[in-house]
């Protein structure tokens, strides 16, 4: 089986001990972005609420893991391959850490793997730059700027490990994310 890595490399360490675990099921009920939204909503407040003494911290707190966790889900919902995936969650000190377990057919892996390899080299906010004038240019999906805007503008780590399953001709896909909680 062949593993690869993309971004930071200490992201997939990830303790789960202390994480609140979901799993969005496939089934009858097929999985959508709105529940992106639902999940993400739920995650944001559940960390955020130790933050509720300061009505603007908490609003920020809650405001920023809302949009990483609902970017993050809903890549995962928008390009996955049949199955469940897996949510893990946990704010720690003045952090918040996530993984998001899902499989992706190979040819989905191969092209995030290609974009990944040009998003995750040089420095965030000048490739966000670059990429929205790209993306300007031509209507394509896939452009990395929801990534991109994660890195440059929420300061999020972020990391993405394959792991190719060849009988079933797809591959596992855990995405990392770290992003400091802000301060005030």
């Amino acid at each position: 089986m062949t593993t690869v890595l993309y971004g930071q490399e200490h992201l997939a360490s990830f303790d789960a001990t202390h994480a609140v675990q979901l799993r969005l099921l496939d089934g009858p009920l097929y999985l959508a972005w709105k529940h992106s939204s639902m999940t993400s909503d739920f995650i944001a407040e559940m960390m955020a609420l130790r933050f509720r003494p300061s009505k603007r911290r908490y609003n920020q707190v809650r405001q920023d893991i809302g949009y990483l966790t609902n970017e993050l889900i809903e890549n995962a919902i928008k390009f996955r391959a049949p199955g469940e995936i897996a949510i893990e969650a946990m704010a720690e000190d003045d952090n918040f850490k996530m993984r998001i377990s899902n499989f992706v057919d190979r040819q989905t892996a191969a092209r995030f793997q290609r974009l990944l390899s040009s998003i995750t080299q040089g420095d965030p906010s000048d490739l966000l730059i670059r990429q929205i004038e790209a993306s300007a240019k031509t209507a394509g999906s896939g452009s990395g700027l929801g990534l991109l805007t994660l890195m440059s503008d929420y300061k999020a780590d972020l990391a993405w490990l394959f792991e190719e399953d060849r009988p079933r001709n797809r591959a596992k896909l855990e995405t990392y994310a770290a992003m400091p909680i802000s301060p005030s």
